[in-house]
């Protein structure tokens, strides 16, 4: 079984003062990230403000994070859009730069059928000889892909390997486990389901959280492995208040801020996102307080 990981970090995009991509900065945020525990990167996810970066950017945002990490970790590139024509083409430039896999999005928006996403899916996975990780996020796209639907999906692109699965419900999460057994990797795309996801068959994590708590995540997903469940659990109840001020306002506008108070300035945001509101940036900070992350 290929080690796609199990702590991989949704990487944010650095910005410098002016807002233009930090590719520099890029590389050291991933060095960052893989010596505090996460063991496989997304470069150009939604956590990385991809809908905001050209497609000059990406590259230079992979080139740096394979530079930096690329001989260490599994760095997945994300490439979905809503157009299937795009993804493929952004699918297909990943590939020439030297991904080691990509991540495609449901399509957002346009709220295709469960038709439409298996052909948009096979599209892009046949367009690669890469491993693909689809990502289902309904709260983000408006579709939900169902598991019946993956399951087609995989046997007919057999290199699509793994799913990001943040649609919150665990029903569906144990029904993508029971049609697609392993080597078919599934992850939480939530840090708050991470260990009810590894209770019904799944792999690990796909992460915001981890850019602070990685090595955490990392005891918490070896603990259950090791059939302790009783400090895996001690370990999920104690970063539960940072995985939902993680989630306050928009992602990533509270990990780029806490990312600051920590000592790693990952920049600014792209509009139309915007700086987090004084008062929830305070209750954030105190959370980040009581987990002893930053000064009291």
């Amino acid at each position: 079984m290929a080690d796609y990981g199990s702590v991989i970090t949704a990487m944010v995009t650095p910005f410098d003062a002016e807002g233009r991509l930090d590719a520099q900065r890029a590389g050291a945020l991933a060095r960052r990230l893989v010596e505090a525990g996460s063991d496989g990167i997304v470069v150009a996810g939604t956590t990385g403000e991809s809908p905001t970066l050209t497609e000059d950017e990406r590259a230079a945002l992979l080139a740096a994070v394979l530079d930096a990490v690329g001989d260490q970790v599994f760095v997945w590139m994300g490439t979905g859009t809503n157009d299937t024509a795009t993804s493929v083409r952004l699918t297909r430039a990943a590939e020439q730069q030297g991904a080691h896999g990509v991540m495609v999005v449901a399509p957002y928006y346009n709220k295709p059928p469960q038709a439409g996403m298996l052909a948009h899916f096979r599209a892009v996975a046949e367009a690669t000889s890469l491993p693909v990780m689809i990502y289902n996020v309904p709260g983000r796209t408006a579709s939900n892909l169902e598991p019946a639907t993956l399951a087609r999906l995989v046997e007919q692109a057999p290199n699509v390997v793994a799913v990001k699965e943040a649609s919150g419900n665990l029903d569906q999460v144990g029904e993508v486990r029971r049609l697609l057994p392993r080597p078919f990797r599934v992850y939480s795309g939530d840090d708050s389901l991470l260990l009810p996801i590894l209770a019904v068959g799944g792999d690990g994590v796909v992460s915001v959280a981890s850019h602070l708590v990685a090595r955490e995540l990392r005891q918490l997903v070896d603990a259950f492995r090791a059939g302790r469940v009783e400090e895996a659990a001690a370990i999920h109840l104690r970063l539960l208040p940072l995985f939902k001020g993680l989630f306050w306002t928009a992602n990533p506008i509270p990990v780029k801020t806490a990312l600051r108070w920590v000592g790693f300035d990952a920049g600014g945001f792209r509009p139309p996102l915007v700086e987090m509101p004084d008062e929830l940036a305070q209750r954030l900070r105190q959370v980040l307080r009581e987990l002893e992350l930053v000064p009291a």
